[in-house]
């Protein structure tokens, strides 16, 4: 096994053409940039397909990308972009029930897809409950608000950050914030109110 390279090493490497800063970047955020995108998409395999573009495009513009500033938010606001892409082309409906896995054939949610630490069995059951509750009303939600949530609460953007991202202004983006906290929380309300 090879030495580990930070970011800057990595991107050095990749500027000067060598592959093998690029391997570095998809190993440390893959996983981060497929829940991103599983969270905008709500879709596994287009999830993949944002993933794989998204290196893509930083592949090509690695040169453009300027080394003193960090490497993580530049690329997420590549895969949100191209997730919101993906999600304007697609123009469908999307399932409340969740997606097919490919390999095992299995029905996965986003709860099957987050990092979940092994709570006791009571706990377990309304967390399970909770996320699906979660993910439900994510969906609802429209694909910009949508991202602008997982921009802002999973991938820890500042609305600054976003609207950059986004390109759109910051006050639009303080809007569909609020707009979408509004949303979620009628949807996780109306839920909490039909199990008690």
């Amino acid at each position: 096994m090879g030495v580990r390279l930070d970011d800057r090493q990595a991107i050095t490497r990749l500027k000067r053409g060598d592959i093998g800063g690029l391997a570095a970047l998809v190993e440390r955020y893959q996983v981060r940039a497929g829940r991103a995108a599983y969270l905008i998409t709500q879709d596994r395999l287009q999830a993949e397909d944002v993933v794989q573009a998204a290196f893509l495009r930083a592949y090509r513009s690695i040169d453009g990308f300027d080394p003193r500033r960090p490497f993580q938010p530049w690329f997420m606001r590549i895969v949100v972009n191209q997730a919101l892409q993906t999600m304007q082309r697609a123009r469908r409906e999307l399932s409340l029930d969740g997606v097919r896995d490919a390999a095992d054939g299995d029905l996965k949610t986003l709860a099957d897809l987050l990092y979940d630490p092994a709570p006791p069995p009571d706990a377990a059951v309304e967390q399970a409950e909770l996320k699906d509750q979660v993910r439900q009303a994510l969906t609802a939600l429209a694909p910009e608000e949508r991202a602008a949530i997982v921009m802002r609460y999973y991938l820890d953007f500042s609305e600054r950050e976003i609207a950059e991202a986004l390109d759109r202004p910051a006050g639009t983006v303080k809007w569909r914030l609020h707009e979408a906290r509004k949303q979620l929380r009628v949807l996780l309300g109306d839920t909490e109110a039909g199990r008690g």
